[in-house]
């Protein structure tokens, strides 16, 4: 799969029993739909996180082409964290967190210590969080 930010070829890899596609390029993440979920170890939390996103089909940011149908993304803000602004296709055939993102967002939906956190920190420990 090419990633849709550098086109660059995504490496899959896999956090508790969840692949996830990761850009080496830029270090983004794509996650297939249904994946996000996954990572939320309650149905509160998942119910939260899904309650939370909101279209912003306004958003001059660049709009992405959905790796799997080519269509364009839309732009979808988490409403309690309007900083937090992912792709998600039209088609629901996933969503892409750009660098740092998918940490955020877990953080975010989930209030205790989340095993995917702690897994993202292991893996690209400093990459993640925007040092280099």
């Amino acid at each position: 799969m090419l990633c849709p930010v550098c086109k660059e070829s995504m490496i899959v890899l896999e956090l508790n029993e969840i692949e996830i596609d990761f850009c080496t390029g830029c270090r983004g993440i794509w996650l297939d739909a249904g994946e996000l979920e996954l990572m939320f170890d309650t149905e509160d939390q998942r119910q939260k996180l899904i309650d939370s996103l909101h279209e912003d089909p306004d958003n001059p940011e660049q709009k992405y082409k959905c790796p799997i149908c080519s269509r364009r993304m839309v732009k979808v803000h988490i409403v309690d964290k309007k900083e937090i602004l992912i792709d998600k296709c039209k088609k629901d055939h996933g969503l892409w967190f750009d660098k740092g993102e998918l940490k955020t967002v877990i953080e975010f939906g989930s209030k205790e210590e989340n095993k995917i956190v702690n897994l993202l920190k292991d893996m690209f420990e400093n990459r993640m969080s925007g040092s280099d």
